[in-house]
């Protein structure tokens, strides 16, 4: 049954549509991608007469049963290409230039047949047959002459199967008798997807997957749970794009051959995206500088030459742990290999789709309704690139002071992106460009809260808005993850329970918690915790040793001698051990034995040596960041560090209830209140 969607679609697009459930019936029986399938059925298949469509079916399954080569049945098929003279077949091509011979030589990937002659003008035409191959038609014939050192196969004629012209005055027209939601329904279905089972938050970030496909140099990234169709996107509707399932690359590949003086992936496809980040390597060393120059400036050196390209990069891959404990314990790039967790690398980004929000895919989730077919969608998403929307965001509103220059370029660049998908004829308003807006603010202040949390003070404003020009209203724009939970919570703890920020053996500030457990006994310690080092565990016998010393200080009954104490270390963060907790050990130890807790929501800073001389707090502002992060409120800081409170803005530092201590003691009582 058409509903008024199929109905819009068939009119105002006629001949450019199909029902996508012929696509899944069709592909379900041969291994082609869907714009190959959708170039058949929109050539037998684009009517709503369903004699006419069964008819076109029949010749669609001929099509393929005659032409498309099948793996396991290459023998065959080069058996009848040399019975016949000749065949055309539908398979993936791929050519190199053979320089010993200086001839381009083809590589049919189901068909098997290698070292076929590829003539010139065809590889200029299609220089795509160089750079991961095309699925074309191609006219395939047979000669052998006794002694003839090429291949007896030769390439008659190759038509790629995509559209060779694109008319968007037609399209722009048709758009116009589609309202905004019904025409991001109609990409979504175009796509494959049924958008009447989405929330409208996810079709949106659904529709923000086709930003790299109309936005030149775009640069996003997508991590979520398995099966959520992160990379079906970029597989199976464009001829434009390539995916490279996750493993090593090299910068010959993707940028530039040297030898061969020939430009890699980024100069030749619309899209390069990358599957399964976490096994992304690079055989050279440079690899990921050069994708760093690329990222930022669309262009990159090899040699003594600048080359430019205007390919995209997408990054997907699987998250494993939950989204809530990565943000409180961790950052949501963590799935990226180790060499590419690089606070400038990510800052690149200019969005961060939350792919943990989209559901996993069902099969009830892939339409069965009529949309453009792939190939006319792809070709529409192309000849959008050659338009420029970022200019939308000024004529309704101001971006605020927390954006520097990169946030700026990845605010319009995600805006731009939205309303060429959804307002392709440029004739959008205020309200539109405000939700488009809204979305670009959400996901790159997503990348910038991660950046906060590897690169420090630096990307400390994260505090996104904008203000209407109109109005001068302003609007503060929040990404949901990072609500929620804190690692501190609200409310006293145990008594012995404090928390402290010190940097870990990975060279990064993390929150650590002291645990204590006291029990009848002589005096004696025991020391636990994941990864509790030989250098830890010192620095927390010399807190031990300080404590017994001066317990009588802290409380004539009962005696330190008269118990024993088992002290836990909890890395909150995953920072690695760490030997700057002896201050903190202190007032956990005191607060243990006087089984008094110390005040709610407080972060010690700052660490002493066994004379009880207190060391300044190393990297105060980035400290406090952490513990503001964490859910402190209190903050208890050692007197030695009140120099350097002119690097921490003072944004920060009215986050907190300030307190300052002197001496190990005086801590002690300053943590649990007592003045």
């Amino acid at each position: 049954m058409n509903t008024e969607l199929d109905n819009l679609l068939i009119k105002h697009f006629s001949g450019k549509v199909v029902r996508k459930d012929l696509t899944k019936k069709i592909k379900e029986g041969a291994n082609v991608p869907v714009y190959v399938l959708e170039y058949l059925l929109g050539q037998y298949c684009a009517s709503t007469d369903d004699a006419i469509i069964e008819d076109g079916m029949k010749t669609v399954k001929q099509v393929l049963a005659d032409n498309y080569v099948r793996p396991d049945e290459s023998e065959k098929v080069k058996s009848i290409v040399r019975e016949k003279g000749g065949l055309k077949v539908i398979d993936k091509v791929t050519v190199t230039l053979n320089e010993k011979k200086d001839i381009y030589e083809a590589v049919f990937s189901n068909l098997g047949i290698k070292n076929v002659i590829v003539p010139s003008e065809t590889v200029k035409k299609y220089q795509k047959l160089l750079a991961g191959g095309i699925w074309s038609i191609v006219n395939l014939r047979y000669f052998y002459e006794e002694g003839q050192s090429v291949s007896p196969f030769i390439l008659e004629e190759i038509k790629p199967i995509q559209m060779p012209n694109m008319d968007m005055e037609p399209l722009f027209e048709g758009r116009r008798a589609f309202t905004e939601e019904q025409w991001m329904d109609a990409l979504l279905r175009s796509a494959g997807m049924e958008p009447t089972l989405f929330e409208p938050r996810v079709k949106l970030h659904l529709i923000a997957r086709m930003i790299p496909f109309v936005e030149n140099n775009y640069n996003v990234c997508e991590l979520g749970p398995r099966n959520t169709g992160k990379s079906h996107l970029y597989k199976e509707i464009s001829p434009n794009s390539i995916l490279i399932s996750g493993g090593q690359t090299t910068v010959a590949n993707l940028f530039y051959n040297m030898t061969r003086r020939q430009i890699g992936l980024v100069g030749l496809w619309d899209i390069v995206a990358f599957d399964e980040v976490a096994g992304i390597s690079f055989a050279d060393k440079d690899g990921v500088q050069i994708m760093k120059d690329y990222m930022a400036s669309g262009s990159f050196a090899r040699g003594r030459d600048l080359t430019s390209a205007d390919a995209s990069m997408v990054f997907v891959g699987n998250i494993n742990q939950s989204v809530d404990t990565l943000v409180k314990t961790s950052h949501l790039f963590s799935p990226f290999p180790e060499n590419m967790i690089d606070s400038a690398f990510f800052d690149r980004f200019h969005g961060y789709i939350p792919g943990w929000e989209i559901p996993k895919m069902k099969p009830e989730f892939f339409t069965n309704n009529y949309g453009l077919i792939v190939d006319y969608l792809a070709e529409f998403l192309r000849e959008m690139r050659k338009r420029n929307f970022s200019d939308a965001v000024d004529k309704y509103f101001r971006l605020g002071r927390d954006l520097n220059q990169r946030d700026v370029i990845a605010v319009r660049k995600t805006v731009s992106g939205l309303l060429k998908l959804l307002y392709p004829n440029g004739e959008y308003d205020k309200a539109a460009v405000t939700k488009c807006l809204d979305y670009a603010l959400e996901t790159r202040r997503r990348v910038k809260e991660q950046l906060k949390k590897i690169g420090g003070m630096e990307f400390y404003d994260v505090h996104f808005s904008y203000a209407d020009k109109e109005t001068n209203d302003e609007k503060y724009i929040s990404v949901p993850e990072q609500g929620g939970g804190t690692l501190i919570p609200d409310g006293p703890m145990n008594p012995g329970t404090v928390h402290s920020v010190a940097r870990g053996s990975n060279g990064h500030l993390g929150l650590y918690r002291l645990e204590i457990q006291m029990s009848p006994g002589s005096g004696s310690i025991r020391i636990s915790g994941q990864g509790v080092g030989t250098a830890a565990k010192e620095c927390l016998r010399i807190a031990f040793d300080y404590f017994k010393a001066n317990a009588s200080r802290i409380s004539v009954t009962p005696k330190a001698a008269d118990h024993d104490f088992h002290i836990h270390v909890v890395e909150l963060h995953n920072s690695g051990t760490t030997d700057a907790l002896t201050l903190t050990a202190v007032v956990a130890l005191a607060s243990a034995l006087t089984r008094k807790p110390v005040q709610s929501q407080i972060v010690v800073l700052g660490s002493m040596s066994l004379g009880g001389n207190i060391k300044a707090v190393e990297n105060l502002a980035e400290s406090m960041r952490v513990a503001l992060d964490a859910g402190a409120r209190r903050i208890l800081i050692p007197s030695s560090s009140v120099k350097d409170f002119q690097s921490v803005p003072g944004e920060l530092l009215s986050k907190f209830q300030n307190s300052f201590y002197a001496d190990p003691i005086d801590a002690v009582f300053k943590a649990m209140g007592v003045e």
